[in-house]
């Protein structure tokens, strides 16, 4: 009896493949198996998954589309009509045009005493979404459109094959109508897109069977990894007995533009609770002259008080454009730096400070770029749309025009870094979609930079980890910014 389906969960590293290497793998794996072997073991599969989350399913509705994805999803029908399930599989495929697997499958259902229908069911208990696979290269539309809004509008749990219709296997772009499910079992791989952009709305909670089939002979075949992300090390890192605070790095947060304070405070009080020994707070506004009552272990300075080759430098938190006159030294001077916000900008408008920031990497500096897709699109002279569209190819696009490590912000963050497999982290919730966050993950990559980790290990320990902050939070209270960056000291001290 092969292994069930495993659920993909935030303790493991899962590595991810893209089309074109998932489609090596399975012709691969083609060649090793008897013909039809992969289409029932996946059949096989899906029809396990759709029990146990709905193990008193009365009518099961099986949407299948004309490829090999809606063979996939008449080798479950077979399955679960011979198991005593009452199935009714709608059908976008003829048996003359299908091919060889796809049309034994159909006559499988079809012996099984599986019902075919024209229409989709009134009502269901469960549906399987087998319409489209990875292959597909448009937005649905027409019988397949209609059946997808029967199905989302139904209120009946949603299991997805291999990817939910509509999606983009890569990108995790939805392009058109796609499917909502409940579940995704993703097939012989993880794909990226199941986990970054509209992917995880889509897929619900991720699946993964790899159909008894040896990924790892594929070398190179993954592009990401939606990992636990703290390379091998507990989420709490232990502190020597003798640690003191100057051992454990200094962060300078440069920004709070008047009337913008606010951020650069929490992007400081970010990086004290992720564990930095000393925080130097060098706000933009001039009238700001004493140290936040609220957070009195910070320590007020002018930006050219700051040691800048000896402290690792957070700028741009609220900088407005006050910061742009203080980038041409932080830039050629600070040798940690987090590149937020305004700063991020104000980057984009200028090509003397592009060219200084991709001098860092020559001088073996480490900087680190956290936009969101708006700041992304700046810094790329597209739109926000377009980096939406591909968020793991924008993020690499900047990670290698600016040589540094890139955070791009958004469901399933990306980290990016030149000649290094990028990660698509797997926690956070729409809780982290209020004023701040950003500031606040912005001073936890600064502090995790201080504590002496590499540029790509620092930024995925914060950014997953102010994550699971906000998966973690009591659901009666109340996320903001200002506690999120208090809370993370939970998790990371």
């Amino acid at each position: 009896m092969p292994a069930p389906p495993r659920p993909v969960e935030h303790q493991a590293a899962w590595p991810l493949f893209d089309i074109d290497a998932t489609r090596r793998i399975e012709r691969l794996a083609l060649q090793q198996v008897p013909a039809h072997t992969l289409m029932q073991r996946a059949g096989l599969a899906s029809a396990r998954l759709a029990l146990a989350l709905t193990p008193h399913a009365g009518r099961i509705w099986i949407a299948a589309g004309p490829g090999n994805n809606g063979g996939d999803g008449l080798e479950a029908a077979a399955t679960l009509q011979g198991w005593g399930k009452n199935t009714v599989v709608t059908w976008l495929g003829r048996a003359e045009d299908a091919s060889t697997d796809t049309a034994a499958s159909w006559r499988r259902a079809k012996d099984a005493g599986v019902d075919f229908a024209d229409a989709p069911p009134a009502s269901f208990d469960l549906c399987l979404d087998a319409l489209l696979g990875i292959g597909a290269s448009r937005a649905p539309a027409g019988r397949m459109a209609d059946w997808i809004e029967h199905m989302n509008d139904a209120g009946a749990p949603i299991l997805a094959i291999d990817i939910p219709t509509g999606l983009n296997a890569h990108t995790g772009h939805c392009a058109g109508p796609h499917v909502r499910a409940r579940a995704t079992l993703s097939l012989l791989t993880l794909k990226p897109g199941l986990f970054t952009a509209m992917g995880r709305d889509a897929a619900g909670q991720v699946w993964l069977d790899d159909l008894q089939v040896d990924t790892d002979a594929t070398a190179a075949a993954a592009v990401a990894s939606p990992c636990a992300m703290l390379g091998g090390r507990p989420a709490a890192r232990t502190r020597a007995h003798a640690s003191h605070k100057g051992s454990l790095g200094d962060v300078a947060i440069i920004g709070g533009a008047p009337g913008m304070a606010g951020a650069a405070v929490l992007a400081a009080s970010a990086a004290l609770h992720f564990g930095a020994g000393r925080v130097y707070l060098a706000t933009l506004d001039p009238s700001l002259t004493g140290t936040p009552l609220a957070q009195p272990e910070l320590m007020l300075r002018q930006v050219d008080q700051l040691a800048l080759a000896h402290t690792t430098v957070v700028c741009g938190c609220g900088g407005g454009d006050v910061v742009r006159a203080h980038l041409p030294r932080v830039l050629s001077g600070a040798g940690r730096l987090v590149l937020d916000a305004d700063a991020l900008n104000a980057i984009a408008r200028d090509t003397q400070l592009q060219a200084q920031l991709r001098a860092r990497s020559e001088r073996g500096w480490q900087t680190i770029l956290t936009p969101h897709p708006l700041e992304a699109s700046r810094l790329l002279g597209s739109s926000s749309h377009s980096v939406q569209q591909d968020r793991l190819a924008a993020a690499r696009q900047l990670a290698d025009d600016f040589r540094c490590t890139v955070v791009l912000k958004g469901s399933g963050t990306v980290i990016a870094a030149p000649a290094q497999t990028s990660c698509i982290n797997p926690t956070g919730n729409p809780r982290l979609a209020s004023a701040g966050t950003g500031d606040v993950l912005a001073g936890a990559i600064g502090a995790a930079l201080a504590a002496g980790l590499p540029e790509m290990e620092a930024a995925c320990e914060a950014v997953y980890l102010h994550g699971l902050c906000a998966d973690q939070w009591p659901g009666a209270e109340t996320l903001t910014a200002g506690r999120l960056a208090r809370r993370l000291q939970l998790l990371s001290a």
